[in-house]
């Protein structure tokens, strides 16, 4: 089974790109989402900051371009490392937003 998260998202901050020890291109940053949702019958304004890391070739073509973005992301949540349990998106397409 594969559940993948589809968000509008701001790009809020990104870090400098790294590389892991398999030499993989990587770039954390921090989003902002925004959106009016109805559960249970009700609407409700939805807000939250989300930590995602982009992983591969496109995650270095896009390096340093992405603070400030209105960007689609699609992706999976998993958690940060073995030994962190924090909640990540991890970042497997992403459509740029045109202004």
């Amino acid at each position: 089974m594969q559940n993948r998260l589809v968000l509008t998202v701001t790009v809020e901050r990104e870090d400098a790109l790294r590389y892991t020890p398999a030499g993989l291109p990587v770039v954390e940053m921090w989003l902002k989402h925004q959106s009016r949702q109805t559960a249970g019958g009700f609407e409700r304004d939805v807000a939250c900051d989300i930590q995602a890391v982009w992983i591969g070739d496109d995650a270095r073509k896009y390096s340093g371009k992405l603070a400030g973005q209105v960007i689609n992301v699609t992706g999976f949540l998993g958690q940060r490392s073995l030994r962190n349990p924090r909640l990540v998106l991890n970042i497997e397409y992403v459509e740029f937003v045109k202004g």
